[in-house]
């Protein structure tokens, strides 16, 4: 009885173990200042696109995972519930007031009331608390009556109460009321049906079912029953609490909203969970209202604020909220322990209680490792090595500043530990541990240390690079290898060693490579190329029990999760929210137990469990929120609210305003920095553009024509959300609409037709006068071309004569040249006579004879003569023939004297050309003058020129 009694107890504190929660969940608290409302918020709900509604102090607040907008009521009053359905239409109830909020032709919210829609008599209202849509009817709630109306708004009936409803609550398409001195009653078929009298002094806050007409009933100050028929009974679960609402989550979690005690989720059994307050996680312990979003996230309206619990995330923080304080360096688990290293020290929890963190004593300061080994547990120090011994951190004689530790390999009774400024060992003995000494030969900083199969020690510096180790014999001493760039790694820094899957790795900045031993040199590592691109720098790599790898990268943070066939799956989108959370000094992973890990984070850590991990990113449509005409002033022609009984509305912007500015948004919770968004404008650009993060996007000086607006999101996860589209025409300047081009038109023909006539009545006009005028030019022209003949013809006479003059004169000029050479040419034969006479020698004599007849035989004077008379004649018009004629008494000499004359020859020339002297030539001159008879003041030359 005893072994069974432990049994049990061992059972019941793993269940509790299990069923609590280690750490808070990501959240977020929005105050009034940021959703710039009233403090209180009475109730949320969600529409299907993703638009948050809130009933608030100030009106309707409506969230579109970016902004926050405010509408009011007619009479500017509270809004106490808000239900939406299928169609966008949004239904409200307030303070004397309830109706419903639709959207105009611009898309902008109305408030269209139904009170006027009731009778006279029940229209003076105070307090309407709840609205609830139900599949045939829609319920309006006041503390006295409660009304009817159709799915088509139209009052139905209504039901009154003389004492007065305490409280309502829909489920199952029934209403369930808590009446004053009555208990709970149910609406069926349009009256009330006791349900259970138990409650007719207490203030129901909560229903839930419990099973078949079985509710879980929760009580603002009498705690949590069970209710089947006419027998209740307490719940275990959630007692001495003031209680403002309850909600069954979609995993059967309860989340109870309190009015000091903040949030508390209960398993269907009743036991708590996990609690959230102002000493773990909440801004405000007031939880009022209670909604679960589409993305499994739990929203919390307070009495001052709102809270979004990121409850489907499989993380959760442990930070000071849960008694941890300091940036989280390395943590473990032992023996039902929780270990936490964080720069102030060591912190430890019991896995089975909800006990807060207790600051192990004596721990002060950097904390680089936890880590257990032989039952001890070792802390690695900024201030040296430290062992776990009562409850308290006491040191070893050791160096300061210690890295890690790990049993050496083939000497279990040596721990090996890297340090500041090289390698250390310490012994295990059995009741204490022991620093033996430094290895000699290695000063570097040893923080990443492994070793492989061979008992080689690898040491990752940096930025100096890889080192291989190998101890002596007597393990004093090691002999070092070096590794960088010459040995196969990329870069000497940032590289790190690891030893997964049994086998050492090295995560550098072009990816992860592995060590070749036969070639003594690195190469790529193909295993790890199949998920992750070659240039991708591993900061951090861990491997769980279970053989799931987990990492952390420059630009993404996740997990290679082992399936059972043995291959591997990569995700890496849902841990894209811890990027600007982990601690950037040293990065960090620890593996906690089987499939759960801790990531070191610059506030404490962050658990993550792949058993916890059912998170399906969140897939919204990508919103468009507002559309603007850009000027001096902005002008909305669109507001973003659409819904089945309104489409989006037909734009036409006048060519004037053709400058047109977009706002969009995506509903995905808290994520609204993280959000980056794609444009197309069709029909101005050719397709989508890049990712950007500015939600608005502008065009300005548009020309006429039909443009559809379309837009994309992605979100924090990677995912791309649908498009949204928005379709307008720019018309057309008046110049070029069509009315214009019509009057263009009509004017072009008016114009045509005028001209055509007039042109008509001057080309009659024109045309008698055009016969006549060309008769007269045709004859003009006919005479003229007569005239112009004879002149071509004169004209190609006197071009003939000219170029037979010029060849005349040519020739003429070649005469002169002959018969000077001929002159000269006699001249020699003279000589040669001369030299025949005078000379003795008989041959010479005989030679030159010989030379003269040849002279003599080849000299034509009389025919050269006579050849250049035709030619002088050819040129100076028959001069000889004339001259002779006239002057029959002139001899040869005196005519070749007369013709050279004629030619404008000097004295020289011609006393040359006549063989004889100047003087001769002035003689001959004298003696031609006399035979013309010639006065002393008439000039020879000039008579017979002019002759």
């Amino acid at each position: 009885m005893k072994y069974l009694l432990s049994l049990l107890i061992l059972l019941a504190g793993v269940k509790m173990a299990q069923s609590q929660s280690m750490g808070i969940p990501f959240s977020r608290y929005y105050s009034s200042q940021e959703y710039q409302g009233g403090i209180q918020n009475y109730a949320i709900t969600q529409h299907a696109s993703g638009i948050l509604y809130v009933a608030n102090n100030y009106g309707l607040l409506i969230h579109d995972g970016t902004t926050w907008r405010r509408q009011s009521l007619p009479n500017s009053t509270k809004i106490r519930h808000v239900a939406v359905n299928e169609k966008g239409m949004v239904y409200a109830s307030g303070q004397g007031e309830f109706g419903i909020f639709m959207p105009d032709k611009l898309g902008r919210l109305q408030f269209h009331s139904l009170k006027d829609s009731l009778p006279e008599n029940l229209r003076d209202l105070d307090e309407v608390w709840k609205v609830y849509l139900g599949e045939e009817n829609l319920y309006f709630c006041t503390s006295n009556s409660i009304f009817v109306y159709t799915t088509d708004h139209e009052f139905d009936y209504s039901l009154e109460s003389s004492e007065g409803f305490e409280s309502f609550h829909f489920h199952n398409n029934s209403l369930i009321v808590n009446e004053r001195g009555t208990g709970l009653l149910q609406i069926q078929n349009g009256s009330f049906s006791p349900l259970n009298p138990f409650f007719s002094d207490k203030l129901v806050t909560g229903l839930l079912p419990a099973g078949p007409d079985r509710f879980l009933v929760f009580t603002r100050d009498n705690g949590i029953f069970t209710s089947s028929g006419k027998s209740t009974e307490n719940w275990p679960g959630g007692q001495n609490l003031t209680i403002n609402a309850a909600l069954r989550l979609k995993d059967g979690t309860i989340a109870v909203a309190t009015q000091l005690d903040g949030l508390l989720l209960l398993d269907p059994a009743g036991t708590e969970r996990m609690k959230m307050d102002r000493q773990n996680g909440l801004n405000n312990n007031s939880v009022v209202s209670l909604f679960e979003d589409l993305s499994g996230n739990l929203w919390l309206g307070h009495n001052n604020g709102l809270s979004l619990i990121q409850l489907s995330l499989p993380f959760s923080k442990i930070n000071h909220f849960s008694g941890l304080t300091g940036t989280g360096y390395h943590a473990t688990f032992h023996e039902g322990n929780f270990y936490f290293g964080t720069n102030n020290g060591v912190y430890v929890r019991e896995a089975a209680t909800t006990n807060s963190m207790e600051w192990l004593p004596n721990s002060t300061g950097q904390v680089h490792q936890i880590k257990p080994i032989q039952d001890r547990i070792l802390i690695a120090h900024n201030d040296g090595a430290f062992v776990l011994q009562d409850g308290v951190s006491r040191q070893i004689g050791a160096p300061e500043g210690i890295w890690n530790f790990q049993p050496l390999r083939n000497h279990p009774e040596l721990i090996l530990s890297g340090g500041y400024f090289g390698l250390h060992l310490f012994e295990i003995r059995e009741d204490s541990i022991r620093y033996l000494r430094k290895i000699e030969g290695f000063n570097e900083s040893s923080r990443i240390v492994e070793q492989d199969d061979q008992g080689n020690i690898w040491v990752a510096h940096g930025y100096k690079g890889l080192y291989k180790l190998q101890l002596d014999e007597t393990l004093e001493t090691a002999e070092v290898s070096y590794f960088g760039s010459e040995q196969g790694l990329p870069t000497d820094i940032l590289n790190n060693v690891w030893k997964i899957n049994n086998r050492l790795v090295v995560t550098t900045q072009a990816g992860i490579f592995r060590y070749n031993e036969s070639r003594n040199s690195f190469e790529r590592d193909s295993f790890f190329s199949t998920y992750f691109e070659e240039g991708s720098l591993i900061h951090y790599l861990a491997e769980d029990q279970m053989g799931n790898i987990y990492f952390i990268g420059e630009t993404e943070t996740g997990v290679l999760e082992k399936e059972v066939d043995g291959s591997y799956s990569k995700q890496f989108q849902v841990f894209n929210p811890l990027l600007p959370l982990l601690n950037d000094d040293l990065q960090n992973i620890s593996v906690m137990r089987g499939n759960e890990v801790l990531f070191a984070a610059n506030e404490g850590f962050i658990r993550f469990s792949l058993n916890d991990n059912a998170f399906d990113p969140p897939v919204f449509p990508t919103l468009i929120r507002a559309a603007y005409l850009t000027g001096a002033a902005d002008s909305l022609i669109f507001a973003g609210n659409t819904g089945e009984q309104l489409p989006l509305p037909s734009i036409r912007i006048p060519y004037k305003q053709a400058n047109i500015r977009f706002e969009s948004s995506n509903p995905t919770p808290n994520n609204e920095k993280d959000l980056r968004y794609q444009y197309w404008l069709e029909g101005f650009e050719d397709g989508f553009g890049q990712w950007v993060a500015r939600r608005e996007k502008a065009y300005t000086n548009l020309r006429e024509g039909s443009y559809t607006f379309h837009v994309r999101s992605k979100n924090l996860y990677g995912v791309v959300s649908p498009e949204a589209t928005f379709s307008f025409e720019i018309l057309p300047p008046w110049y070029r609409s069509q009315t214009a081009y019509l009057i263009y038109l009509t004017l072009l023909i008016l114009s045509a037709f005028l001209v055509y006539r007039l042109v008509e009545k001057r080309y009659q006009k024109k045309t008698l006068q055009l016969k006549t005028d060309s008769q007269k030019v045709i004859e003009a022209k006919e005479s003229e071309l007569k005239v112009s003949r004879k002149e071509v013809e004169r004209l190609k006479t006197e071009r003939l004569k000219q170029e037979i003059q010029i060849k005349d004169k040519e020739l003429a000029a070649a005469t002169m040249h002959l018969i000077n050479k001929n002159g000269f040419i006699d001249q020699m034969r003279n000589n040669l006579n001369s030299i025949t006479k005078k000379s003795k020698n008989q041959e010479v004599k005989n030679e030159i004879q010989k030379v003269i007849k040849t002279i003599e035989k080849n000299i034509a004077e009389d025919q050269d003569w006579e050849q250049f008379e035709i030619h002088f004649d050819q040129v100076h018009g028959d001069f000889m023939a004339r001259f002779k004629k006239e002057y029959d008494n002139l001899s040869p000499q005196e005519i070749k004297l007369s013709a050279y004359l004629r030619m404008n020859l000097s004295t020289k020339e011609i006393a040359y050309l006549m063989n004889i002297s100047v003087r001769g030539v002035e003689i001959a001159r004298y003696r031609l003058r006399k035979k013309l008879q010639l006065e002393r003041s008439d000039n020879l030359q000039e008579y017979i020129l002019k002759f």
